[in-house]
């Protein structure tokens, strides 16, 4: 499937009424873990629907992205930056805040991506990673389609990116988001969440 094709369907599937519900959880966990001055970079935000979200609220985000495709479909208004997560063109200490929603899994090198967001964090800076969670029933129904986007997912071991994660950040997480079927629920239950999400603060420089 091109790349222009699979940019048309996601915004399509964007539209649809289950989908704008997801998207209504996703920003309403963001709003409750940022802050209104917080400069932000979203990592892998293809057409920067989420990040549009979070511009409406009256948050300052940046949207990054290595498909220049989904970024051309990007709402007006909403800075987005054509690059890879691993080679991150702006300047130390850039940014209050980097997200990753459901984008990390999908990056080839993602501790080179974690070690380029350290980078452009300010000092007690702080990380959002959402991941899709392979134990959920979510994933599982996806994962069997032929068509569908979790196919092409690279990092499953949800262990492994936290331990990464850690290295730099002191870290907390937690399950969100249960799914099934059509319905939308408050869960913390792995094998229902559609999510598992990882917040940190960056560590200084002298912290083991």
């Amino acid at each position: 499937m091109s790349e222009e094709i699979e940019t048309a369907r996601y915004l399509r599937a964007c539209r649809d009424p289950f989908w704008q519900r997801v998207f209504a959880a996703e920003l309403t966990y963001l709003r409750r873990h940022l802050r209104p001055r917080d400069q932000i970079l979203s990592i892998g935000c293809g057409p920067a629907t989420i990040e549009s979200g979070l511009s409406e609220l009256g948050f300052a985000v940046v949207g990054l992205d290595v498909s220049r495709e989904a970024l051309a479909r990007a709402p007006a208004g909403i800075r987005t930056v054509a690059a890879p997560a691993e080679k991150l063109p702006f300047a130390d200490a850039a940014f209050d805040v980097a997200l990753f929603i459901v984008s990390l899994q999908f990056v080839e090198d993602y501790r080179q991506a974690l070690s380029e967001t350290v980078r452009v964090l300010r000092p007690g800076g702080r990380i959002l990673v959402m991941l899709l969670n392979p134990a959920s029933a979510f994933f599982k129904g996806k994962a069997t389609a032929a068509d569908s986007y979790v196919g092409k997912i690279r990092h499953t071991d949800l262990g492994l990116l936290e331990a990464a994660m850690a290295a730099n950040f002191r870290v907390q997480s937690e399950y969100f988001l249960g799914i099934a079927g059509q319905r939308i629920f408050a869960s913390n239950d792995p094998t229902t969440a559609a999510l598992y999400v990882i917040r940190g603060d960056k560590k200084e420089t002298t912290e083991p």
